[in-house]
C-alpha cells in the first residue's frame, strides 16, 4: 500500500498524514476523527449557546475566544487535508470541501465586518455568524451509514420525482375543485390560497387557517387527509427498498483515494473508480 500511493507522488509525511486524516482503519486515523467529532459537537454548542442572550452577555468573551481556538483548528485540519492529496482541488470543490470552506468563512467574514466596518447592520453579522451552524454538515463524513442513505436516495430519484409529480397534480386539482366548491369567506380566495389549502390537509399539517365550511368540501377535505397517509407511505417504502439494495452490495471500505481524495472503494480495489489513481 505504501509503494502505491508513492506512486502518486506523494511524500512519505505526505503518506503518513493521509493515513492519519482520511482514514479511519489506523488507531491515529480513529483518534484523530474522534477529536474532530468532539470539536465539531463543541462548536455546534457554542453556536446555541451564543444565540441565548442572557449565556452572550455573561459570557460572550469566553464563547468568542473557544469560537477563534476552534477556527483556528478548523483552518489547521483544512490545510493539512489539502496539503497530504495529490489533486487539492479535487477536495476543495467537493461537497465536504464546500462544508469545510462554509464552516470556516463565517467566523473570518464576521471579523472583517467588524473591523472594516465599524457601522457594519449588527444584525448581519449576526447572521453570518450564525451560519457556523454548517459545521454540523461535517459530521456526515464520520457517520458510516451515511453513504448507503446518500446513494440509496440517489437510486430512487426517479422513481420519488414520478412520485412527487402525481402529488403536485393532485393537489393542483383538488385545490381548483376546492376554490369551486367553497366560498372566499371561508378562506379560498384564490386558486393558489386553495392549493395551499390542499398541500396543507394532504400532508396532514393541518394549520387551521383555512377550513372548510360546505359537506362537500368537508368530504373532499376526509379523502385529502386519508390520501396523506399513502403520501407519506410511498417515498418511504421506495427509499427503503433501495437503502436495502444497496446494503447488499460489495463491501466498502474506508480507503481514500491519495488522488482526488474520494472514498467509497470496495475491499478488492486496486485503483481509485473516480480517477483511476493506484490505490
Amino acid at each position: 500500500m505504501q509503494n502505491a500511493k508513492t506512486d502518486n507522488k506523494l511524500r512519505p509525511w505526505q503518506v503518513k498524514m493521509h493515513e492519519i486524516i482520511y482514514e479511519a482503519d489506523t488507531p491515529a486515523g480513529k483518534l484523530f476523527d474522534v477529536l474532530l467529532l468532539i470539536l465539531i459537537v463543541i462548536s455546534i454548542i457554542a453556536v446555541m449557546l451564543e444565540s441565548i442572550q442572557s449565556i452572550d452577555l455573561k459570557y460572550g468573551k469566553e464563547l468568542n475566544t473557544l469560537e477563534w481556538v476552534i477556527t483556528i483548528l478548523f483552518s489547521l485540519e483544512f490545510i493539512a487535508r489539502i496539503s497530504c492529496i495529490a489533486k487539492p482541488f479535487k477536495y476543495i470543490f467537493s461537497f465536504y470541501g464546500i462544508v469545510d470552506i462554509l464552516s470556516l468563512l463565517p467566523s473570518y467574514l464576521g471579523f472583517f465586518f467588524v473591523e472594516g466596518g465599524g457601522h457594519s447592520s449588527l444584525s448581519v453579522i449576526r447572521s453570518l455568524r450564525l451560519l457556523r451552524v454548517f459545521r454540523i454538515l461535517k459530521l456526515a463524513r464520520y457517520i458510516g451509514e451515511a453513504n448507503l442513505l446518500v446513494k440509496s436516495l440517489k437510486a430512487s430519484r426517479p422513481k420519488i420525482v414520478v412520485f412527487m409529480f402525481f402529488v403536485l397534480s393532485v393537489t393542483f386539482i383538488l385545490g381548483t375543485v376546492m376554490y369551486i366548491v367553497e366560498s372566499p369567506e371561508s378562506g379560498f380566495t384564490s386558486i393558489p390560497m386553495s392549493i395551499y389549502w390542499a398541500i396543507v390537509t394532504l400532508t396532514t399539517v393541518g394549520y387551521g387557517d383555512i377550513a372548510t365550511a360546505t359537506p362537500l368540501g368537508q368530504a373532499i377535505a376526509s379523502f385529502i387527509m386519508i390520501t396523506g397517509y399513502a403520501v407519506i407511505a410511498v417515498p418511504t417504502g421506495i427509499v427503503s427498498a433501495e437503502i436495502a439494495k444497496q446494503d447488499g452490495k460489495a463491501k466498502v471500505t474506508t480507503q481514500s483515494c491519495p488522488s482526488c481524495s474520494l472514498e467509497g472503494h470496495d475491499e478488492d480495489a486496486v485503483h481509485c473508480k473516480y480517477c483511476g489513481a493506484t490505490l
